[in-house]
């Protein structure tokens, strides 16, 4: 039986199986022994031990089409960066680091500002700007004002993307938006620090609202006894399992005390799901990928058209004269912002290889 693991915890991962329901799985022991971990994302077979309480085994990890470290996700088709332009204020230098991340994961890549009701139009040109050249697609939005979400469904649409970005910049108040049924956990900015308060605490694939689905009902596995066995397999029949701590998770997140009202909820979302956006625990720091420093300027796109008009060959960009990014920065066809991230990132690169 195949599915996609929607989250893990604690060694147990969940896994959605299309039209059949939410199982919850542990890894065999080879996945130890060969030091693979599953992450969320991953299209895994498995194999059912107890069909009643929709409970199983991972078996084997399909072939990954990419995979991010930190957050850990699997077989995204897109990232979204998320920053808020204000409250707390954009730290480019960590947006930069994203950015680099999804850029040596080769994933596509779109930048999105929200809170854009609390800045005013020449705020926004400013940010613009920055990143003008550096060709990645970049929104703005206020999940709070309901303002670009129309624009963010249509990219989202039929995709599994990735929702990355530091604490209190809107990330669960933009997911509650994109995904009605789901009424995450939002916190409040801290005043003194400026800064959000984490309130995602593992990777996840939230379904994307789509058409509600009516096929057959739903079963908590936490009333054991209420279906019939088919097929010789166990299964209920015509029924959407959905394994009991599943649910359980989801009563504290949902603030509803009916399993069974959970459990058709959670059948409704995943059935009739339009795609998948991957939420992932905030950031506050981020550190810089493990590559040579000679491959970060390949890693900012804006760099690239400029690279092999450098004098000297290879080229740092950080000193060396008749440097062609150098002069494409003093042009101001590069921003500032970005080249000292890459000066930043650079040396920190630099000092990793000292030790």
């Amino acid at each position: 039986m195949q599915g996609k693991i929607i989250k893990g915890i604690a060694g147990f991962y969940y896994v959605y199986v299309r039209g059949r329901g939410i199982y919850e799985c542990k890894a065999r022991g080879a996945f130890r022994k060969k030091k693979i971990k599953p992450v969320a994302g991953d299209a895994v077979e498995i194999e059912i031990t107890d069909p009643v309480d929709a409970e199983g085994n991972i078996v084997s990890i399909a072939e990954r089409r990419s995979l991010l470290i930190r957050p850990a996700v699997a077989n995204v088709d897109q990232a979204l960066v998320i920053f808020a332009a204000r409250k707390p204020m954009p730290n480019f230098n960590l947006l930069d680091r994203f950015l680099v991340m999804m850029e040596q994961a080769e994933i596509p890549t779109t930048i999105l500002f929200n809170k854009v009701d609390l800045v005013d139009r020449e705020e926004i040109e400013r940010i613009r700007r920055i990143y003008a050249a550096s060709a990645y697609p970049i929104h703005f939005m206020s999940a709070k004002e309901n303002l670009g979400l129309d624009e963010i469904r249509r990219q989202l649409s039929n995709r599994t993307t990735t929702v990355a970005g530091p604490s209190g910049v809107g990330k669960s108040s933009l997911i509650n938006r994109l995904q009605s049924a789901t009424r995450m956990q939002t916190a409040g900015i801290s005043v003194k620090l400026g800064r959000g308060r984490h309130t995602t605490r593992h990777s996840e694939l939230i379904p994307l609202e789509g058409e509600p689905s009516a096929v057959g009902g739903c079963l908590n596995t936490g009333g054991k006894g209420e279906a019939e066995p088919s097929g010789g397999t166990g299964d209920p029949v015509g029924r959407f399992l959905v394994n009991r701590h599943f649910i359980e998770d989801e009563a504290r997140v949902l603030e509803e005390d009916s399993p069974e009202m959970i459990c058709e909820e959670i059948r409704g979302r995943y059935q009739g799901a339009r795609g998948f956006i991957v939420d992932t625990p905030g950031f506050s720091s981020l550190y810089v990928p493990d590559f040579e420093k000679e491959d970060l300027a390949f890693y900012f796109p804006e760099f690239l058209p400029y690279m092999n008009a450098c004098r000297f060959q290879p080229c740092t960009h950080t000193h060396e004269p008749q440097c062609a990014v150098r002069k494409a920065l003093d042009r101001g066809k590069i921003s500032k912002s970005r080249y000292d991230s890459y000066l930043q990132m650079y040396e920190e690169l630099s000092e990793r290889r000292r030790y």
